[in-house]
Protein backbone atom coordinates (compact mmCIF):
# COMPACT_ATOMS: atom_id res chain seq x y z
CA UNK A 1 0.00 0.00 0.00
CA UNK A 2 1.14 3.15 -0.68
CA UNK A 3 1.62 6.14 1.66
CA UNK A 4 -1.29 8.24 -0.44
CA UNK A 5 -3.43 5.33 0.03
CA UNK A 6 -2.73 4.73 3.85
CA UNK A 7 -3.13 8.69 4.54
CA UNK A 8 -6.33 8.24 3.00
CA UNK A 9 -7.51 5.51 4.94
CA UNK A 10 -6.64 7.62 7.85
CA UNK A 11 -8.38 10.79 6.67
CA UNK A 12 -11.48 8.59 5.56
CA UNK A 13 -11.51 7.30 9.17
CA UNK A 14 -11.27 10.55 10.65
CA UNK A 15 -13.70 12.25 8.74
CA UNK A 16 -16.53 9.56 9.57
CA UNK A 17 -15.79 9.32 12.79
CA UNK A 18 -16.02 13.49 14.01
CA UNK A 19 -18.98 13.64 11.41
CA UNK A 20 -20.93 11.21 13.44
CA UNK A 21 -19.02 12.51 16.82
CA UNK A 22 -20.19 16.25 16.23
CA UNK A 23 -24.00 14.94 15.09
CA UNK A 24 -24.48 12.86 18.40
CA UNK A 25 -23.46 15.36 20.16
CA UNK A 26 -25.34 18.46 18.72
CA UNK A 27 -28.66 16.28 18.34
CA UNK A 28 -28.56 13.79 21.20
CA UNK A 29 -28.77 14.47 24.92
CA UNK A 30 -26.46 12.49 27.62
CA UNK A 31 -28.51 9.04 27.55
CA UNK A 32 -30.55 9.40 24.86
CA UNK A 33 -31.06 6.27 22.38
CA UNK A 34 -32.42 4.93 19.27
CA UNK A 35 -32.90 1.98 17.94
CA UNK A 36 -31.48 1.22 14.64
CA UNK A 37 -33.63 -0.04 12.01
CA UNK A 38 -35.92 -1.50 15.50
CA UNK A 39 -33.45 -3.56 16.47
CA UNK A 40 -33.32 -4.38 20.11
CA UNK A 41 -29.52 -5.22 19.93
CA UNK A 42 -28.32 -2.80 17.99
CA UNK A 43 -28.57 1.56 19.09
CA UNK A 44 -27.27 4.39 19.14
CA UNK A 45 -27.10 5.68 22.72
CA UNK A 46 -24.85 8.81 23.65
CA UNK A 47 -22.80 8.49 26.56
CA UNK A 48 -19.08 10.69 27.38
CA UNK A 49 -16.15 9.74 29.04
CA UNK A 50 -12.73 10.47 30.07
CA UNK A 51 -11.13 8.77 27.10
CA UNK A 52 -9.52 5.44 28.09
CA UNK A 53 -11.25 1.93 27.27
CA UNK A 54 -14.12 0.74 29.26
CA UNK A 55 -14.61 4.55 30.54
CA UNK A 56 -11.98 3.87 32.82
CA UNK A 57 -10.18 6.99 34.32
CA UNK A 58 -6.86 7.97 35.59
CA UNK A 59 -7.57 9.31 39.10
CA UNK A 60 -6.18 12.61 40.74
CA UNK A 61 -6.85 16.29 39.20
CA UNK A 62 -4.60 15.64 36.65
CA UNK A 63 -4.89 12.34 35.50
CA UNK A 64 -6.75 13.80 31.80
CA UNK A 65 -4.21 15.73 31.28
CA UNK A 66 -1.72 12.99 31.43
CA UNK A 67 -3.88 11.05 29.31
CA UNK A 68 -4.18 13.36 26.64
CA UNK A 69 -0.53 14.17 26.54
CA UNK A 70 0.64 10.50 26.73
CA UNK A 71 -1.59 10.21 23.80
CA UNK A 72 0.12 12.90 22.14
CA UNK A 73 3.33 11.62 22.39
CA UNK A 74 2.46 8.60 21.28
CA UNK A 75 0.89 9.61 18.13
CA UNK A 76 3.45 10.59 16.28
CA UNK A 77 5.57 7.60 17.25
CA UNK A 78 2.52 5.34 15.82
CA UNK A 79 2.89 8.14 12.65
CA UNK A 80 6.47 7.01 12.11
CA UNK A 81 5.36 3.09 12.34
CA UNK A 82 3.15 3.73 9.63
CA UNK A 83 5.66 6.02 7.17
CA UNK A 84 8.33 2.72 7.73
CA UNK A 85 6.20 -0.08 7.16
CA UNK A 86 5.68 1.76 3.81
CA UNK A 87 8.72 2.67 3.43
CA UNK A 88 10.27 -0.95 3.93
CA UNK A 89 7.23 -1.96 1.71
CA UNK A 90 6.00 -4.57 4.73
CA UNK A 91 2.31 -5.99 4.06
CA UNK A 92 -0.58 -4.43 3.64
CA UNK A 93 -1.55 -6.12 6.91
CA UNK A 94 0.55 -4.48 8.37
CA UNK A 95 -0.02 -0.99 7.16
CA UNK A 96 -3.68 -1.42 6.98
CA UNK A 97 -3.52 -2.10 10.18
CA UNK A 98 -1.10 0.62 11.94
CA UNK A 99 -3.24 3.04 9.50
CA UNK A 100 -6.72 1.75 11.60
CA UNK A 101 -4.92 2.47 14.47
CA UNK A 102 -3.40 6.03 13.72
CA UNK A 103 -6.93 7.27 12.64
CA UNK A 104 -8.37 5.97 15.76
CA UNK A 105 -6.04 7.24 17.95
CA UNK A 106 -5.76 10.64 16.54
CA UNK A 107 -9.91 10.76 16.14
CA UNK A 108 -10.04 10.23 20.17
CA UNK A 109 -7.21 12.89 20.61
CA UNK A 110 -9.30 15.68 19.16
CA UNK A 111 -12.36 14.87 21.45
CA UNK A 112 -9.60 15.11 24.52
CA UNK A 113 -7.99 18.32 23.15
CA UNK A 114 -10.57 20.56 21.14
CA UNK A 115 -14.44 19.37 22.75
CA UNK A 116 -13.70 20.72 26.05
CA UNK A 117 -13.68 24.20 24.21
CA UNK A 118 -15.99 23.74 21.61
CA UNK A 119 -18.69 22.25 23.13
CA UNK A 120 -21.00 23.81 25.81
CA UNK A 121 -22.54 20.67 28.62
CA UNK A 122 -24.51 18.09 27.12
CA UNK A 123 -26.75 17.22 31.02
CA UNK A 124 -30.01 18.63 30.76
CA UNK A 125 -29.51 19.67 27.06
CA UNK A 126 -28.34 19.38 23.20
CA UNK A 127 -24.80 20.69 23.17
CA UNK A 128 -23.78 23.38 20.43
CA UNK A 129 -20.70 23.78 18.84
CA UNK A 130 -18.50 27.22 19.60
CA UNK A 131 -20.37 28.05 22.66
CA UNK A 132 -20.10 30.82 24.61
CA UNK A 133 -20.14 28.32 27.83
CA UNK A 134 -18.05 25.56 26.95
CA UNK A 135 -18.03 22.33 29.53
CA UNK A 136 -14.27 21.92 29.71
CA UNK A 137 -11.12 23.40 28.79
CA UNK A 138 -8.31 22.78 26.47
CA UNK A 139 -6.67 18.75 26.78
CA UNK A 140 -10.38 18.31 28.95
CA UNK A 141 -12.19 17.28 26.43
CA UNK A 142 -14.59 14.25 27.02
CA UNK A 143 -14.78 11.44 24.51
CA UNK A 144 -18.30 10.92 22.49
CA UNK A 145 -19.05 7.51 22.17
CA UNK A 146 -22.52 6.46 20.61
CA UNK A 147 -22.38 2.49 19.22
CA UNK A 148 -23.94 -0.03 21.40
CA UNK A 149 -24.23 -3.56 20.78
CA UNK A 150 -26.52 -5.17 23.88
CA UNK A 151 -26.92 -8.98 21.69
CA UNK A 152 -28.35 -10.60 25.07
CA UNK A 153 -29.55 -8.72 28.13
CA UNK A 154 -31.47 -10.47 30.90
CA UNK A 155 -30.76 -12.54 34.10
CA UNK A 156 -28.16 -15.12 35.09
CA UNK A 157 -29.62 -18.49 35.83
CA UNK A 158 -29.80 -19.13 39.43
CA UNK A 159 -27.17 -22.01 39.11
CA UNK A 160 -24.53 -19.87 38.11
CA UNK A 161 -21.49 -19.81 40.62
CA UNK A 162 -20.68 -15.59 41.56
CA UNK A 163 -23.17 -13.73 39.01
CA UNK A 164 -26.31 -16.34 39.49
CA UNK A 165 -29.72 -14.31 39.25
CA UNK A 166 -27.69 -10.83 38.37
CA UNK A 167 -28.84 -8.48 35.78
CA UNK A 168 -26.11 -9.05 32.66
CA UNK A 169 -25.55 -7.61 28.96
CA UNK A 170 -23.54 -8.83 26.57
CA UNK A 171 -21.92 -7.11 24.84
CA UNK A 172 -22.21 -3.93 26.88
CA UNK A 173 -19.52 -1.46 26.04
CA UNK A 174 -20.58 1.95 24.45
CA UNK A 175 -17.57 2.82 21.23
CA UNK A 176 -17.14 5.39 18.62
CA UNK A 177 -16.08 4.77 15.14
CA UNK A 178 -12.17 5.60 16.43
CA UNK A 179 -12.26 2.79 18.94
CA UNK A 180 -13.39 0.44 16.42
CA UNK A 181 -10.44 1.30 14.07
CA UNK A 182 -8.17 0.88 17.30
CA UNK A 183 -9.66 -2.50 17.76
CA UNK A 184 -9.93 -3.19 14.21
CA UNK A 185 -6.40 -2.81 13.23
CA UNK A 186 -5.63 -4.49 16.58
CA UNK A 187 -7.34 -7.33 15.62
CA UNK A 188 -5.81 -8.11 12.34
CA UNK A 189 -2.12 -7.77 14.52
CA UNK A 190 -3.13 -10.67 16.42
CA UNK A 191 -5.30 -12.68 13.42
CA UNK A 192 -2.86 -12.37 11.07
CA UNK A 193 0.86 -11.81 12.67
CA UNK A 194 2.25 -13.98 10.83
CA UNK A 195 1.39 -12.12 7.48
CA UNK A 196 1.64 -8.68 9.09
CA UNK A 197 4.99 -9.21 9.61
CA UNK A 198 6.19 -11.79 6.90
CA UNK A 199 9.37 -9.95 6.12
Amino acid sequence: MSLKKAYFLVALILLVDQISKIYIKTHFYIGDYIKVFDLDWFRIHFIENEGMAWGAVIPGEYGKLALTLFRLIVVPGIAWWLWDAIKKEQSNYLITAIALILAGAIGNIIDSVFYGVIFNESNGQIATMFSDEPYGTWFHGKVVDMLYFPFWEGKLPEWLPFWGGNDFSFFNAIFNIADMAISTGVGILIVFNKRAFAK
